[in-house]
């Protein structure tokens, strides 16, 4: 019996449950339940356990923590792969699994680090002035939801499924309540343990539970969220629950996808393109035996090439050994039960209707070491089908098996995209970017995501089906209307946007940054002398002024070899509507404002790395006095280094008071050594 792991305990069902079957032998390897669990106290327990516990800590703190359970994951995955092959997995869906996964924590961790603040609250976009004095601002902060992540996971991926539903949640301060899908939950189950094992996630972080979700729904607020991956009918009931309604939960769905990949006319046969297309198919096709919800379902083919696209596919599938993952010659394993195989044969009859199979038989298949009757074994299936019969639009089988549609017009090609009424994925196989343009704007509305593949990034092209963590995984549609991941835009689904109203100090404090017109903190010490700890937002120092001569601007031009009219040419500078006379170079301007704030003696300050958002904002002229003022704006600790990042808001005004140039200046800090 597999447990549940709920309110920090590990718990066994109290009824005999459901049978989990090895998809390769047919023999009963698990049961399933969740019996006897109490619902409402596992929502209870991750809101007033987990959730806690997870927004103590910054965002910084939280990706340490992903990084160091990838990490532990990673060392710990041949256990995984082992119970993986039970799935019906061969060594290199497993790998695509799992390793997938870990990928998608140890990702997140690294993007965290980079785009987040080392804090508890998100500042999302800049300051909007509300009145003309500067006194009264807006600013939209995202903080955690006070709730639990409910998330519904489908039986193709029960590793990368819940990892990636996971990951976002927890950096985003959320604790999550995990349910596999039955036919593959003993992995999920696996996976679930090494975690608890780990030990490394505040209690409460993550609940799992194996069987039924019971009562749950009923228990959801307007804080929860529900994440559902599965069937578009099965995503439809749970989206109109009467207490999701209620309540307003937050729900999103990855549901069925007829995803494509088209041919571009260009790619002839015995060009690289048209290779790359016959291998991404097979590949789509085999690779999980075609149980990948990016899949691909409608093979968009220009009528010439559809028999030789027909000859090449049906050339490599029958190179494909298919049979036992132990056996080191098999490339493609079962499905994941025997009833699954059925669905899939359901479906292939549908499609006939509307085409012919030209490769396979739904009924039989040889298979290695393997009895294919016992086990969830099928062939994989190639149909060439009618573009314009509603069978290959609007039925998927999920399995190994595509349908090649011809075409015969770009425009057409764009229309026959739609008829899928929304997908997760889509693949142009072109070297022809206008055709690829055409394709990609046309389509776009009906897909998450379009990869457009070619001889050039091939190379590095993680194929048609594979999800990134840095990318959206979702679509419009039939195919739920759901986003996972998408880097940082998967974290702010957890996050409730508040436009906060207030004065610049007030605003100042609710950030943690400075914003203009908060007060500034004048002191006897150069803010460059302060180690990081001691910085505060608001510190500042006033420099200047300094007088910009016509000698500086053409020793500046001699120089740089920067001779622009504008500052070499009287007449021309003096025709320049912009202008009227010569000026100064921008770029003077910003190094005689470094000039005149930077302490030259070593100290805290190792390093400028940048400089963010400069705009030079009215001409300097010969004579004019430049003054700047530098003002501390945020301090971001880096965990595990010596040093971190200080942002500063360098502002440089003229004799009149007037600005001239306004950036943030990038730089390095170090910590106070232990002892000083």
């Amino acid at each position: 019996m597999i447990r549940n792991h709920v309110g920090g305990a590990w718990q066994t069902a109290t009824d005999d449950g459901r049978p989990v079957h090895d998809a390769v032998t047919g023999e009963e390897i698990a049961r399933v339940s969740s019996a006897g669990v109490d619902f409402a106290a596992a929502l209870d327990h991750g809101r007033r356990t987990g959730g806690p516990a997870l927004r103590e800590l910054t965002f910084h703190q939280r990706a340490a923590l992903l990084k160091a359970l990838g990490q532990h994951l990673r060392e710990h995955r041949q256990r995984l792969y082992a119970v993986s092959a039970r799935t019906g997995a061969t060594p290199g869906d497993s790998k695509f699994d799992v390793d997938g996964g870990i990928g998608v924590l140890l990702a997140y961790a690294s993007k965290a680090k980079r785009e987040l603040p080392n804090d508890t609250v998100y500042v999302d976009g800049a300051v909007e002035p509300l009145g003309r004095g500067g006194t009264f601002l807006g600013q939209h902060v995202c903080v955690p939801l006070h709730g639990v992540a409910v998330q519904v996971n489908a039986f193709n991926f029960p590793v990368w499924g819940p990892l990636e539903k996971f990951a976002p949640a927890f950096l985003a301060g959320v604790p999550s309540l995990v349910k596999p899908a039955t036919p593959t939950a003993f992995l999920t189950a696996e996976l679930v343990e090494l975690i608890v094992e780990s030990g490394i996630l505040p209690p409460g972080a993550l609940q799992f539970v194996a069987g039924s979700l019971g009562d749950t729904f009923e228990h959801l607020t307007g804080q929860d969220l529900v994440s559902f991956t599965g069937s578009a009918s099965t995503a439809q009931t749970l989206r109109a629950n009467p207490a999701l309604v209620r309540h307003a939960v937050r729900f999103t769905a990855e549901a069925d996808s007829l995803n494509l990949s088209a041919l571009g006319p260009d790619a002839v046969p015995g060009t690289a393109e048209f290779d790359l297309f016959v291998k991404g198919l097979v590949t789509e096709m085999t690779v999980k035996a075609g149980q990948k919800c990016t899949a691909i379902r409608r093979a968009f083919v220009p009528a010439a090439h559809v028999d030789a696209v027909v000859q090449a596919v049906s050339a490599r599938l029958a190179a494909t050994v298919i049979g036992n993952p132990a056996a080191a010659d098999v490339r493609m394993g079962a499905l994941a039960s025997l009833d699954q195989r059925d669905e899939v044969r359901r479906s292939v009859a549908a499609l006939a209707r509307a085409g012919r199979i030209t490769y396979g038989d739904p009924e039989k298949v040889d298979v290695v070491d393997a009895d294919p009757d016992r086990g969830a074994f099928i062939s994989p299936i190639l149909l060439v089908g009618d573009p314009d019969r509603a069978e290959p639009h609007d039925v998927e089988a999920f399995g190994p098996v595509a349908t090649i549609l011809p075409y015969d017009s770009t425009a057409q090609l764009i229309d026959y995209a739609a008829r899928g009424q929304g997908s997760l994925a889509g693949s142009i196989v072109t070297a022809d970017t206008g055709f690829a343009r055409d394709v990609v704007l046309g389509a776009a509305p009906w897909h998450g995501r379009l990869l457009v593949l070619n001889a050039r990034d091939a190379a590095e092209s993680t194929g048609h089906g594979a999800p990134l963590p840095a990318l959206v995984h979702g679509g419009p549609g039939r195919a739920g209307g759901g986003e996972e991941m998408g880097g940082i835009r998967g974290v702010l689904h957890h996050m409730q946007r508040t436009a906060v109203q207030g004065d610049p100090d007030t605003l100042a404090a609710v950030t943690g940054r400075w914003v203009t017109g908060a007060e500034r903190h004048h002191g006897d010490v150069h803010p460059f002398r302060k180690h990081l700890e001691e910085l505060r937002p608001g510190d500042t120092i006033v420099a200047g002024p300094r007088r910009v001569t016509q000698q500086d601007v053409e020793h500046f031009a001699e120089f740089t070899g920067d001779t622009f009219y504008a500052h070499m040419d009287a007449d021309a500078a003096a025709a320049n509507p912009l202008f009227g006379a010569r000026v100064a170079h921008g770029y003077l301007v910003v190094s005689l404002a470094a000039g005149l704030f930077v302490d030259p003696d070593p100290g805290p300050v190792l390093a400028n790395f940048g400089v963010d958002n400069l705009r030079f904002l009215t001409p300097v002229k010969f004579d004019d006095e430049l003054t700047v003022t530098l003002t501390c704006k945020q301090v971001t600790p880096r965990e595990s280094t010596g040093y971190g990042e200080v942002r500063w808001d360098a502002d440089i005004t003229r004799q009149d008071g007037e600005s001239v140039a306004r950036y943030d200046v990038l730089t390095l800090v170090a910590k106070r050594a232990a002892g000083q």
